[in-house]
């Protein structure tokens, strides 16, 4: 079983994704099943230590789990669970070399995700994409209301004022 590559990589997003039109009625159950496929790669990667991990395996070809644990400096287990979030959503696979797993990135799934953010940018209207450029609209969209730092607020509490 050495060598054994694993990776759990989410189903490929339909066409209808990637062109950036809404589906048919017809398409509705495949595109809910990529959708959830997408929002779980959307989710592991909202936490900074899982984008370190992405981060670290995008400057080396292949990283052992003791490694990693070194260079993020955290706990073994800690990363093992980050690991495991990474490796559930498909964006990096292990390969068994005993007694050690070698971790890297997931090609397919990284590509997949490229085209799917192509997509959504290519759908954005040139309007919508020069008054992002220009400022005029916060990152956040246009709701979010920035903030004397520059963090779009997002509807958050206003900060206390200072007094002097």
């Amino acid at each position: 079983m050495d060598d054994e590559v694993f990776a759990m990589a989410p189903p490929p997003l339909p066409a209808s994704t990637l062109e950036g039109h809404d589906p048919s009625p017809a398409e509705a159950p495949e595109q809910a099943a990529d959708d959830r496929a997408l929002a779980a790669v959307a989710k592991a990667l909202g936490h900074p230590a899982r984008v370190r991990i992405l981060r670290l395996l995008a400057r080396r070809d292949t990283c052992i789990g003791c490694d990693i644990v070194e260079d993020l400096e955290l706990a073994q287990s800690t990363v093992s669970e980050h690991l495991r979030i990474l490796k559930a959503a498909g964006l990096i696979q292990g390969r068994i070399e005993r007694p050690r797993v070698c971790y890297s990135l997931n090609p397919e799934s990284l590509a997949r995700l490229a085209r799917w953010l192509d997509a959504m940018l290519e759908s954005a209207t040139p309007v919508d994409l020069a008054r992002v450029a220009v400022g005029a609209v916060p990152a956040g969209g246009a709701h979010a209301k920035p903030t004397p730092d520059g963090i779009p607020n997002h509807g958050r509490a206003k900060p206390p004022s200072r007094r002097s």
